[in-house]
């Protein structure tokens, strides 16, 4: 409520005014644009982007309203472009890839200044990423690094195993290596580093240093046991970590295999840098507004929490002369209505993704020049928490998963497409190739086939048959369903409040009260409260779940179960599930990894951890005068592309066309960002021909 008030007293706006605006759904397509349509006179856009920050420092939050505005306040060693998301230079000028893939060389640019004017280097990347993984921070993000040589040995309080004579137990010894191209053994000539030829050398074992942890790991391996009786345990240090400083503005990377998407990875927040001078001066306090130091192509002006954070251009940037707002305001706002208000009043500028009212979609969609519904490389679910009975059993997961009716909820949401995957389709075509391939194949192995894994979008009646098999039978009851042993108090539906969330709760709580007949209580919290809630695990029944891919691969979504430490919010974690990720990603054919993965994606579902409810698209709306702001799958806009153009012939129209539509002013930006990297690309290949 408090949220509401705010914004309408800022913007002058009363109350009646949702009225006026939902009577405005019968607005003219006539009309070439949705409301008010007038350029700014300043060069500022004002953006909606979702709920309050959880926190400004980057390692922190791992959600999408965050991002956005993370995206503005660091840099980092790349920058996503525009239109594809693909890798561009950002502080990181050019870069090299060795050793077998697992080896990153990055040259930084000697021109890249925090907001306070201080120099960034290669060691400020180094504090960044070993800070990202510091164990006492718990850093939800942690786990997308962990390809990082003894990241997650660092961030699980892992120890190394020391023998008397001074060298280490070895992982080759203990754990059965993954099948795929081994990671090539570096070529360590002289004048290298030691640290170098440590990260270079075989990975060494390390076991967890909790007694209860370590104890379980031991007992149930009698030659670990034996082997590590009575030898020192040295700590695993972030000093450990693979990453080195090679000179002031040379960065290398070491991972233990391969990771074929780990370029594209590096633009998440998590490894965008700060400035370590502040950061320990300032403690957990850093990151607010008297004490911030930034290294994007903004700095924090002013932050009042629930209202607005104004961020204007850096002039210590290092491409501040290509920025070209010189202000953004971002407004945390969950109300759909009221954003929509906002919007046709011209009072802000853009939406964040997913905005528009599913009742508005058909008067909205109209006006071509500024609705924008594309492909999104995202998954609408609902996370389970197994650790929890009645949802411990398999059976349970299965039949509530199976008594929602994908085809209405889609015809609920208007945006969406079914999906009984957890990869969402329409992004990668080969990669639903291999999974078509690989889940034909491994489904005719057990008795089944795809026909019938595609049946699972809605089959209530093997749903009652599981839930009774499970030992809560579902017995007709007059004209419906009935199931009287199930502990419904032990259920719940929980998620971030917002109108679209809430409308999703309701709709699969009447699911199940038809298909199974059972009522699930729906409980609500702003997502501030609601993200440490469910990444803890401390829910009951099921959790509202949306993931919007961090880069362009499959994996951005398999990761998500990938270690004990996991993204996940179930609880579930598998060995074999990790195995088999580790074994896709340290292949050398695309295609096969692409099967591989596929594999693990059909282990994990068969599971049944999640219950995957639709594929959005974009669905938000723009002012056709914000140019070089693009629906990309990550709905991720890299700031200093966006413009305000003031003359109207050049605004955007036909947006549906707008990936494919050439803006010769970011184009060139683009081009110029990416020389550096072209430049040394053709350098190192004249060097390789000329020896």
């Amino acid at each position: 409520m408090g949220k509401s008030c705010s914004y309408i007293l800022r913007f002058g706006i009363v109350i009646a005014l949702g009225a006026l605006v939902l009577a405005g759904c019968s607005t003219s397509a006539k009309q070439q644009f949705w409301g008010k349509t007038v350029a700014p006179q300043d060069n500022v856009l004002r953006y909606v982007t979702g709920s309050e920050p959880e926190s400004l420092d980057p390692i922190v939050p791992n959600g999408q309203p965050e991002a956005r505005i993370l995206m503005a306040l660091y840099d980092g060693l790349i920058e996503y472009h525009p239109v594809t998301v693909e890798p561009i230079p950002s502080i990181a000028e050019s870069w090299e890839i060795k050793e077998g893939g697992t080896e990153y060389i990055f040259n930084l640019r000697k021109n890249a200044r925090f907001s306070n004017g201080d120099p960034i280097n290669a060691h400020d990347f180094v504090y960044s990423i070993r800070r990202g993984f510091k164990p006492e921070l718990a850093s939800r993000n942690a786990s997308l690094g962990y390809y990082i040589k003894y990241s997650e040995a660092y961030n699980s309080k892992f120890a190394f195993v020391k023998n008397p004579d001074g060298s280490f137990l070895l992982k080759k010894d203990f754990v059965e290596s993954v099948a795929g191209a081994p990671g090539a053994a570096g070529d360590v000539g002289k004048g290298e580093s030691d640290f170098h030829k440590f990260l270079d050398a075989p990975e060494r074992l390390t076991i967890p240093t909790s007694e209860k942890e370590k104890t379980k790991l031991l007992e149930s391996d009698p030659k670990l046991k034996a082997a590590v009786a009575g030898k020192e345990l040295v700590p695993v240090q972030a000093e450990d970590i693979g990453v080195e400083a090679i000179d002031d503005f040379t960065l290398r990377i070491k991972l233990y295999q391969p990771a074929p998407y780990f370029l594209g990875l590096l633009g998440h927040q998590f490894f965008r840098v700060v400035d370590k001078n502040v950061v320990e001066k300032f403690g957990d306090r850093w990151s607010r507004p008297e004490n911030i130091v930034t290294s994007g192509s903004f700095k924090v002006l002013a932050h009042r929490p629930y209202d607005e954070l104004i961020a204007v251009k850096d002039p210590n940037n290092w491409d501040a002369a290509n920025v070209k707002l010189d202000r953004l305001e971002f407004y945390p706002l969950d109300e759909q209505t009221t954003m929509m208000n906002l919007y046709k009043s011209g009072r802000v500028d853009a939406l964040y993704n997913h905005t528009t009212p599913a009742p508005w979609f058909d008067e909205v969609s109209q006006f071509k020049d500024e609705y924008l519904l594309h492909p999104e490389l995202a998954s609408e679910y609902y996370a389970i928490n197994v650790k929890k009975p009645p949802m411990d059993d398999q059976k349970v997961r299965e039949a509530f998963a199976l008594a929602i009716d994908r085809d209405d909820y889609v015809s609920l949401r208007r945006t969406y497409k079914p999906l009984v995957d957890f990869v969402p389709f329409g992004i990668f075509p080969q990669y639903e190739a291999a999974r078509e391939k690989v889940y034909s194949e491994e489904l005719k192995k057990q008795g089944s086939s795809l026909d019938e894994w595609k049946a699972r979008k809605f089959n209530p009646e093997k749903a009652r048959k599981l839930l009774t098999e499970a030992g809560f039978p579902v017995v007709q009851s007059g004209g419906g369903w009935s199931c009287p042993s199930f502990p419904v108090e032990n259920v719940n539906i929980t998620y971030n409040t917002s109108e679209s969330n809430k409308s999703t709760a309701e709709f699969a709580q009447a699911q199940w009260k038809r298909n199974l007949g059972i009522t699930v209580q729906i409980k609500n919290m702003e997502f501030k409260t609601f993200l440490p809630l469910i990444n803890k695990v401390d829910y009951s029944g099921f959790a509202r779940r949306g993931w919007v891919g961090d880069y362009m691969d499959p994996y951005t979504f398999l990761y998500l179960f990938y270690s004990p430490q996991n993204t996940g919010a179930t609880g579930w974690w598998d060995p074999k599930y990790d195995r088999m990720l580790d074994e896709a990603n340290n292949t050398v054919d695309s295609q096969l990894r692409y099967e591989k993965l596929a594999a693990a994606e059909l282990y994990m579902m068969q599971k049944q951890v999640v219950v995957p409810l639709g594929v959005p698209g974009t669905s938000w709306l723009k002012k056709p005068y914000v140019k070089g702001m693009y629906p990309n799958p990550v709905t991720l806009h890299p700031w200093k592309f966006v413009y305000i153009e003031r003359d109207p012939a050049k605004w955007d129209h036909q947006v549906d066309n707008l990936m494919s539509q050439k803006d010769p002013m970011v184009e060139e930006q683009v081009r110029a960002i990416m020389r550096t990297q072209e430049e040394f690309v053709k350098s190192q290949t004249g060097q390789a021909a000329a020896e």
